[in-house]
């Protein structure tokens, strides 16, 4: 890799056999840079925009987003699934423009439960037998996946050139990935999903974890050492990936980077789940521990992401609260059995839904002495809240492409009325649940387009704007849909 007068080689290490290089350049400034392949540039192609690779020490303008579907642009997909946000802001943004510090994907980056005609295609080429062909099944169909998916010109050239943070969501690897212990208990009856969550975790780590992960950290990451050592690193992978399904504690997908007064940490919300009935928690043990680590200290701001909001539209939140107690028995053994399905069948599994959890992490940011902005995605539509009485804001950016029908709009926008948040309300006191730590309101939204939003800090006072595709234009543009500025600590 060549980028201004520095130039830096590593070899490439592989996983099953797929190659795959880590180059690590250290540069004063933004410059332009090419990658080579046993001395041939391979990177950028003829005729696209230069890429750049830039030291970012403070946070200027961050772009987040989640729920990313990678089916193709013609005409019926941008019927059923709307414009790419990403692609289209890909499309738009040039590297004389004011490049984002930080792109933040927030969740669901590829569908692995929920492949295009092009993957299912793929997928019945190579194989047969009982494994579901409209579900991924192994590395190599992950590869693939994660190939189809960033191989999009404007794609790979904004990831090539805008740092890039990401934290995976269920649909990652699956639908309702441990959504309650009954769920992971189903789940370990199938034959096949041994083999599928091993891969979409090894997957994981490396087309997005590793990318998380600093060069310092990088290099004492025993997973990663061992890897680069062997021919093929798959059984290290493999077994790295099954003891992180099977025993959370053993290893830690969160992460947090400090840009100067601003602390980063992203949240892993799904594997660090802690599923006991009667004591369920987002976090493990262990996760809980790193987190208090993370935000004692000076920050003037957290972001703090998470794919699952933490903050839902009232009247959705005490009904997760409420099918919680009820599976956990609240109402005797019988209705525990119909909450749990319901739990599953409707995706009751949000921070509302392990309330211990929800309110534990509301205390620890609320006091944290930090104004704190937690970014989330995964429920297909937009919006910002605010809690009563401490500067604590949940902002939601969701999808980047793959909207919600219009009866799942329907619930959701009659879920915003007060009426049920009172409804919701009755029924977390039926079930004795305690008053949550703060209140809070939907201020902002929701918003159902296909949209990325911007973080932006005039004046060292936070500011988000979201951002949505014209319906008709061609080439694809983007349009501001909403501008929300945020009370905070000046600079």
């Amino acid at each position: 890799m060549v980028a201004g007068e520095e130039r830096a080689q590593e070899p490439t290490f592989t996983v099953h056999g797929h190659h795959f290089a880590l180059v690590d350049v250290p540069v004063r400034e933004a410059v332009p840079y090419r990658v080579e392949l046993d001395g041939v540039a391979v990177w950028p192609e003829e005729g696209m925009e230069r890429s750049v690779i830039r030291p970012v020490r403070k946070l200027e303008r961050v772009v987040f987003g989640s729920c990313r579907t990678s089916v193709p642009h013609d005409l019926p997909h941008l019927v059923s699934h709307g414009v790419d946000t990403l692609r289209a802001y890909g499309h738009e943004l040039t590297v004389d423009d004011e490049l984002p510090d930080l792109l933040l994907m927030l969740g669901d980056q590829v569908y692995a439960d929920e492949p295009s005609a092009e993957m299912v295609e793929y997928i019945r080429s190579r194989r047969g037998g009982s494994e579901p062909v409209d579900e991924i099944a192994d590395f190599e169909e992950y590869a693939e996946l994660y190939r189809q998916a960033w191989t999009d010109p404007e794609i790979r050239w904004v990831l090539s050139t805008v740092p890039t943070a990401m934290i995976f969501d269920d649909h990652d690897l699956r639908d309702d990935w441990n959504t309650s212990q009954p769920w992971r208990e189903s789940m370990a009856r199938i034959p096949w999903w041994r083999r599928r969550v091993v891969a979409g975790l090894g997957a994981y780590w490396v087309y997005q974890h590793l990318g998380n992960l600093t060069p310092a950290e990088r290099a004492v990451d025993e997973v990663f050492l061992k890897v680069r050592e062997m021919a093929d690193g798959a059984e290290v992978l493999d077994a790295f990936a099954e003891r992180a399904d099977a025993d959370p504690t053993t290893s830690r997908w969160s992460y947090a980077r400090d840009y100067g007064d601003t602390r980063l940490i992203m949240l892993d919300t799904r594997c660090a789940r802690h599923l006991v009935p009667g004591e369920r928690s987002v976090l493990d043990s262990t996760e809980w521990a790193w987190l208090e680590g993370q935000v004692t200290g000076e920050h003037r701001l957290l972001l703090v992401g998470s794919s699952v909001p933490v903050l839902l539209p009232a009247g959705i939140h005490h009904v997760e609260a409420w099918n919680e107690a009820l599976a956990d028995g609240a109402w005797g053994e019988r209705v525990a059995r119909w909450s749990e399905r319901i739990r599953q069948a409707v995706d009751l599994e949000h921070w509302a839904a392990f309330r211990r959890s929800f309110e534990r992490l509301c205390r620890l940011l609320g006091e944290s002495g930090s104004t704190v902005l937690m970014l989330s995605g995964d429920v297909h539509y937009s919006y910002v809240a605010k809690a009563k009485g401490v500067p604590l804001y949940q902002l939601v950016c969701s999808p980047i492409r793959n909207p919600l029908s219009r009866t799942l709009r329907l619930a959701n926008i009659v879920a915003q009325f007060g009426v049920a948040g009172l409804f919701g309300g009755l029924l977390a006191r039926t079930a004795r649940l305690p008053k949550p730590p703060y209140r809070w309101r939907i201020t902002h939204g929701p918003w159902f387009a296909n949209a990325l939003a911007t973080l932006t800090f005039p004046g060292g006072v936070p500011e988000a704007r979201w951002y949505s595709p014209k319906a008709a234009a061609d080439p694809p543009e983007l349009a501001e849909i909403s501008r929300v500025p945020f009370p905070g600590r000046p600079a």
